[in-house]
């Protein structure tokens, strides 16, 4: 699924030079659940904007399903990352514009899906995450816990084969953290793979792996949790 070799990313600007990446080497097979931990400017969000074709690497190779895809442009990129991977953020990211139905539907919209399976689709993923009476609800209508069920529904709409989540149950209390976690381990148990930055180690013990980071460098892996 995912391979990436001797990756290393580097900011600069006119004064300074930061590695965000320092040659870092990993596998995630098909099917995996990995977590990644590590303290605050590590490199974990970098690493996964580099897995999500949100940006690219400064050196090295990232392949996906065997093609390389860090060195694309970022049209290329874009297409790769629609068809591929989903998305599920700490801050929710949907469109206050748009309800509960619009906004899992858009990623249906993007890859030019029929709007009769489009409105299928949408109904279902939205009653397995028992958001369905939210339907014609907006993003500001909804708990915490809600919302996150809908950027999971959106992120699963097109059947990625990789999601990428980056603290999702940071703005959630306990319960409904508990709750969004237990999602993505069933999504996992059937297929999907999912790579998850994270700072907590009760959200980190779904995973089949954990990752350490530190100052941009794999520095432990832990498995079999």
């Amino acid at each position: 699924m995912i391979r990436i070799e001797n990756l290393t990313k580097i900011f600069r600007t006119t004064e300074v030079e930061t590695i965000a990446l320092n040659n870092v080497s990993l596998e995630v097979k098909d099917h995996e659940f990995v977590a990644i931990m590590g303290p605050s400017g590590c490199g974990k969000s970098t690493l996964l904007n580099i897995l999500g074709l949100l940006d690219s690497p400064t050196d090295g190779t990232y392949y996906l399903d065997d093609k390389e895809v860090g060195k694309l442009k970022e049209k290329d990129r874009t297409v790769v990352r629609k068809g591929n991977i989903g998305f599920v953020f700490q801050s929710f990211n949907l469109i206050d514009e748009l309800n509960v139905e619009e906004n899992v539907e858009l990623p249906l919209t993007y890859l030019n899906v029929p709007a009769d399976e489009r409105k299928k689709r949408v109904q279902d993923i939205l009653r397995r995450m028992n958001i369905s009476h939210r339907a014609k609800h907006y993003p500001q209508q909804l708990s915490g816990g809600q919302q996150q069920r809908v950027a999971i529904a959106r992120a699963v709409i097109s059947n990625p084969k990789l999601i990428l989540a980056d603290e999702p149950t940071g703005n959630l209390d306990s319960k409904n953290g508990l709750e969004v976690m237990n999602l993505l381990s069933q999504l996992n148990q059937e297929g999907t793979t999912i790579v998850m930055v994270t700072h907590s180690q009760r959200d980190a013990g779904f995973a089949g792996r954990i990752i350490n980071l530190f100052d941009g460098q794999i520095v432990a892996q832990m498995k079999d949790l």
